[in-house]
């Protein structure tokens, strides 16, 4: 064959190679960006920050301006409501009014899918367009990331896709919850984010329960250490998965909470701890 068909053939074979090479690296080079610190892992709430801080990127504490914990992992902030749903809503929304600098990422509302009262801010979706326009699209221009508002229903959803719809800042990663007692429940709840949204995602809480029928937060060790050991490789080799933090929110129980009542370690604390640092 003559020299320059060899040349080309060369030339086609390193450009296909290329390609794929690009191909192999989405999302995860350009997902870079929504990894805190280059740390997926974090936490909810501040509980067991002095005992997981070395191995966590981030953490929060549903407020604008998360405190009482410095340190190198991110404080994430956000806005939890529209300030309606009670005092501590209002307050939040006053000190959030007050921020004289712009998040790197910030969070937006807090199940408004679901009643307040029980840990959910209770908005209709015009309520939470206007109020994202109000006040976190805002912070869009200014360079913060926004995660989308999170929903209580999981992967049954409804309000944040009519939300998506009639927003016209969009948010740049999606912030989810999972309660499942499974890998498998996991997925599904992973795989529906995804496949509607197109988008990085932050799982903001992730914790151990029943919700087939109701909410049954795990009391079994033996269920919730299969839990970590089993979820939290899943989440750090999931590219899709730029961030996630184990839930110390509202109504889990007395063994899933990272810390008992003294202040000291949980088994499950421990055992997340001992989880996550294999990878930092």
């Amino acid at each position: 064959m003559p020299s320059c068909y060899h040349s080309q053939i060369k030339f086609l074979f390193a450009a296909l190679v290329c390609s794929l090479s690009i191909v192999s690296a989405a999302p995860s080079t350009i997902y870079a960006k929504f990894i805190p610190n280059s740390v997926k892992a974090g936490i909810s709430a501040g509980d067991a920050f002095d005992a997981v801080k070395d191995h966590i990127g981030w953490w929060y504490d549903w407020t604008p301006a998360p405190r009482y914990h410095t340190g190198k992992p991110v404080a994430v902030s956000m806005l939890w409501g529209d300030g309606t749903a009670d005092r501590q809503d209002a307050d939040r929304l006053a000190t959030f009014k007050k921020l004289t600098t712009v998040p790197q990422f910030l969070l937006g509302f807090e199940e408004p899918d679901c009643a307040s009262g029980h840990g959910s801010a209770g908005m209709t979706v015009q309520q939470g367009v206007d109020a994202w326009e109000k006040y976190i699209a805002p912070m869009k221009a200014k360079g913060a990331l926004l995660g989308s508002p999170s929903m209580c229903k999981q992967a049954d959803e409804t309000w944040l896709a009519e939300f998506k719809a009639k927003i016209k800042t969009p948010w740049d990663f999606t912030a989810i919850h999972i309660n499942k007692q499974d890998l498998e429940g996991v997925k599904r709840d992973i795989k529906h984010y995804k496949d509607t949204y197109g988008l990085p995602i932050w799982v903001t809480e992730l914790a151990c329960v029943n919700d087939v029928n109701g909410f049954a937060p795990c009391t079994d060790q033996s269920i919730i250490n299969n839990f970590i050991d089993t979820v939290v490789p899943y989440l750090q080799s999931n590219a899709d998965v730029t961030a996630y933090a184990y839930s110390n929110g509202q109504e889990l129980g007395d063994v899933w909470p990272m810390t008992k009542s003294d202040g000291s370690l949980s088994e499950s604390g421990k055992r997340y701890i001992s989880v996550i640092s294999k990878y930092h």
